[in-house]
């Protein structure tokens, strides 16, 4: 039996809180971890349906890059993921998203309007039996978050998450602002080859007085391709070197999204305030210099506070 197995067996045991058999969430919890490896990535992004009287259709939007998926977190019932990406030409290294899969989590964060994320306890009937994934953005601040359960059917591995909110991604709030929020659903599901997400998505503009406008659907999906074409020894560098750094800084955003009421990020949408301070202490790192925690305190001191109460 493998010890994260045992582990699982002996929290079940002691907490009496598992709502599936042990076995079922090492499944899940091995799922997980085989997102990890090295791979070419296309991201791909489509309107459909047009809800907005007198919308047009945006145009499709395609991309990609290679990835290096890293396990930083791995127990039972919790495993952290961080993506970077590599530029095969120049090997230059960018730490990209996380994410963090918890089995039964007590709560998550909700985005629930511009720069703010409440953090609130995840429904019993959703929760039961489930895995949240949180998503990060690559300063580590709050995306979104999704629960659902791991399905096998035919042997296929698949998760797909409740409904949920999350904030324009990097690829629109850079140039457009006739809406200000994404109403979405995420599917991940492991392939002979890698790995898929899809994102079943509607843009929305939610108006200060409760009321909204949904624009357009859209489908988003990207494709993770096991790949041996690129040398990803320059992303497992930086991140050997930044490792512990690249800690501290989650350490600092979970003491506002452990528990509520949450987050406001006293940046502009894009985060750059956060996100060049960030990389530029993580870049002293990784040449050898160092970054005390008072250097880290004043990047969060400066940008980031609880998110008001909800009342």
């Amino acid at each position: 039996m493998k010890p994260h197995h045992a582990s699982l067996l002996l929290l079940c045991a002691a907490t009496g809180a598992a709502s599936a058999a042990p076995a079922d969430i090492a499944r899940d919890h091995d799922t997980i971890l085989r997102m990890q490896g090295e791979y070419a990535v296309d991201f791909a992004f489509d309107e459909t349906v047009l809800l907005k009287p007198g919308y047009e259709r945006a145009p499709a939007m395609r991309s990609g890059g290679n990835e290096l998926v890293v396990v930083v977190e791995d127990t039972p019932t919790r495993v952290v993921l961080q993506h970077l990406l590599v530029d095969p030409k120049s090997g230059h290294v960018t730490k990209h998203w996380r994410q963090g899969w918890t089995y039964q989590a007590p709560n998550r964060f909700e985005f629930s309007a511009d720069q703010i994320w409440q953090v609130r306890a995840i429904p019993a009937a959703i929760n039961q039996g489930a895995w949240t994934q949180c998503v990060y953005e690559v300063s580590d601040a709050p995306r979104y978050c999704g629960t659902g359960r791991w399905s096998y059917d035919n042997g296929v591995p698949s998760w797909t998450s409740d409904p949920g909110w999350r904030p324009l991604p990097r690829r629109e709030y850079t140039r457009r602002s006739d809406y200000n929020a994404l109403a979405m659903v995420n599917r991940h599901t492991l392939t002979p080859e890698g790995w898929t997400h899809e994102q079943f998505n509607t843009k929305v503009q939610r108006n200060a007085d409760g009321t909204q406008q949904e624009i357009a659907r859209e489908f988003g999906f990207n494709d993770y391709v096991r790949s041996t074409d690129v040398d990803f020894t320059p992303a497992r560098d930086y991140w050997n070197a930044t490792a512990g750094y690249w800690a501290k800084v989650r350490r600092h955003w979970d003491a506002f999204l452990g528990q509520a009421p949450g987050v406001h990020l006293k940046t502009k949408v894009d985060g750059m305030a956060m996100i060049i301070p960030l990389f530029t202490q993580a870049d002293e790192v990784q040449a050898g210099g160092k970054v005390a925690d008072q250097q880290i305190d004043a990047v969060f001191a400066a940008h980031v506070e609880k998110a008001p109460g909800e009342g």
